[in-house]
């Protein structure tokens, strides 16, 4: 289920795993006999999926995978994980050492993290969740990557952090800044890493979107 944004000390407000699949939902549409079938494409451009929602997530432990998971289970989102081309280790995210990867990349504005996998067909998408961790405060830089590599003008968008106390509102005003003036933001929400589906189905539920999977809504 997969198909993303500070230094570091206090970088460990988030708790993330990684190396997940990216994952479409697949549902077919019956059409006139007259007419050629050819599947739409999920997120990574392999299979077809009818879904307007994508969740994108950045998850350097797991925590925010988490989350992203619960919030592409209860809209039928596709998921798309940020996967970075270096994985971060864990002295990457020693975030008591001041020369650790990830302090590094936090103090530095400019530092854009190289991802490793794409999205083949953004264009297909309405709204869209972007995931990640708080660090020192922010979004991860690999965020701001992804942010740069998409024209999602047009778009409603939805900025979602796990941490550990840290809020949200610094890195909403980033990703504002990362994006075209025409893209629709909802509010942004943090989620600590014992958050449940319940408490995300409510929050969904408080942002009004059109979701493919309208079971969530009875529960």
């Amino acid at each position: 289920m997969v198909l993303t944004l500070a230094g570091c000390g206090n970088a460990g407000n988030s708790t993330e795993s990684e190396n997940v699949d990216t994952t479409e939902k697949v549902n077919t549409e019956a059409e006139s006999e007259e007419q050629n079938t050819e599947p739409a494409e999920g997120a990574d451009g392999t299979e077809k999926s009818e879904t307007k929602i994508l969740v994108a997530y950045f998850s350097a432990t797991g925590t925010t995978k988490q989350i992203a998971e619960q919030i592409a289970e209860v809209t039928g989102a596709d998921l798309f994980e940020i996967m970075p081309v270096d994985a971060y280790s864990s002295e990457d995210l020693d975030y008591g050492n001041d020369d650790c990867r990830a302090n590094r990349e936090q103090n530095d504005s400019t530092s854009r993290p190289e991802i490793s996998n794409t999205i083949e067909n953004i264009e297909n998408y309405d709204t869209v969740f972007i995931g990640h961790p708080i660090w020192w405060g922010e979004e991860p830089r690999i965020i701001d990557t992804f942010l740069e590599s998409y024209d999602f003008s047009g778009k409603t968008m939805i900025d979602f952090c796990t941490s550990g106390g840290s809020g949200i509102s610094t890195s909403e005003g980033n990703l504002k800044e990362l994006c075209s003036s025409d893209v629709n933001w909802l509010a942004a929400n943090r989620f600590s890493s014992d958050t449940d589906v319940d408490t995300v189905r409510d929050w969904v539920q408080s942002l009004g979107i059109e979701t493919k999977n309208n079971e969530w809504r009875k529960r």
